[in-house]
């Protein structure tokens, strides 16, 4: 099975007849700017380096991710950077899951790791797989970090990620060994994303009760004009459920409160199962307004009771309202997944 793995994984970076078109031109305009400046016999360095990429990117397999893309960032800014992408292949199996960093990437303050998770025993890992902010290093420094879903084979089971993090305070990464770890993952997400949303706009009217929370998170185009960043915001009262975009979300209050119009958003399960959700409005010209600010906010924050609220607050006034319809995109996952997957490997630092 694993041999099948890595036959996909290769099988996928294949050239592309338009990469090869690319790879083509791009050699021509460089070899028509350097025969402006040099002798014709220069053009074979600039040939054989393309092609020393181009052999680099069809031999290794981390690389199978937008091929076209990651060719020509390499091609452009240096041509022998693939080469610093340094094998691991080293896994560990928990809860029938195996998780194999494949390569890394280690150089300054940023850590660029190729990862697969493989299902062993039964079918929780999809092409919605989401590491779910789980995975880390074993730094003393913070660090920001991104995750891309790059394949998922359905035959073996297999998901490959890219997975990238960057200290802060551009702490250089060093040491002899690097320890990465996951700890969950969710799967068999669902989305529906700018649907209708059945509520009847200019039915709304005063909000009937409102409540000072605090926030546990504050957005929007115009937060700073509206929702400040300090002390507590006047939002609505949960009540019964409105509207159902879909499981685990549901609306559960809307009316103006100071002429604003807000329309919160209750959701489940956000801490296992990353539920959300957002609104919008369509003018009757086709065009999409977001809401102002949003500020989220919790009941039950230490209970298994807890449920997560998101408040969309936008400066429509009532008069205005019936111009516009709402709308909303909304994602859910069905299953998360537990474990303790960790693989610690030399660490090799590219100059």
């Amino acid at each position: 099975m694993l041999e099948k793995t890595y036959r996909s994984m290769n099988a996928q970076i294949e050239p592309g007849q338009e990469l090869i078109n690319d790879t083509i031109e791009l050699m021509r305009q460089q070899s028509r700017h350097v025969k402006h400046k040099t002798r014709p016999m220069l053009r074979r360095p600039i040939v054989a380096a393309a092609m020393f990429v181009l052999c680099i990117v069809l031999a290794t397999p981390v690389l199978a991710a937008n091929v076209p893309a990651i060719y020509h960032l390499m091609y452009l800014v240096s041509p022998d950077v693939a080469q610093f992408f340094a094998p691991v292949q080293k896994a560990y199996e928990d809860n029938g899951i195996r998780m194999e960093v494949v390569s890394a990437y280690i150089h300054d303050s940023t850590a660029e790791i190729y990862v697969t998770l493989q299902d062993l025993t039964s079918d929780r890992i999809d092409e919605t797989t989401d590491l779910f902010d789980s995975y880390s290093i074993n730094r003393a420094f913070d660090s920001a970090a991104t995750c891309q879903l790059v394949g998922y084979e359905k035959e073996t089971k297999t998901a490959t990620f890219l997975i990238r993090l960057t200290e802060w305070g551009n702490q250089d990464i060093a040491g002899s060994k690097l320890t990465f770890s996951i700890r969950e993952f969710i799967s068999r997400k669902t989305s529906l994303e700018g649907v209708a949303v059945g509520i009847d706009l200019g039915a709304v009217g005063e909000a009937e009760a409102v409540q000072t929370v605090d926030a546990l998170g504050l957005s929007g185009k115009n937060i700073g004009s509206f929702a400040g960043d300090s002390g507590g915001h006047v939002m609505l009262v949960p009540g019964d459920t409105l509207y159902t975009p879909t499981e685990g979300l549901e609306v559960t209050a809307i009316g103006y409160v100071e002429g604003m119009l807000h329309i919160q958003l209750a959701t489940s399960e956000k801490l296992t199962l990353d539920n959300h959700g957002y609104f919008y409005l369509v003018d009757q010209d086709g065009n999409q307004i977001q809401s102002d600010y949003s500020v989220s906010f919790a009941k039950g924050l230490d209970s298994d009771a807890r449920v997560d609220y998101q408040e969309f607050v936008f400066d429509i006034a009532p008069d205005e309202i019936e111009k516009y319809s709402l709308r909303g995109s909304f994602w859910t996952s069905g299953l998360r997944t537990e474990g303790s997957w960790r693989v610690t490997f030399p660490l090799l630092v590219s100059e």
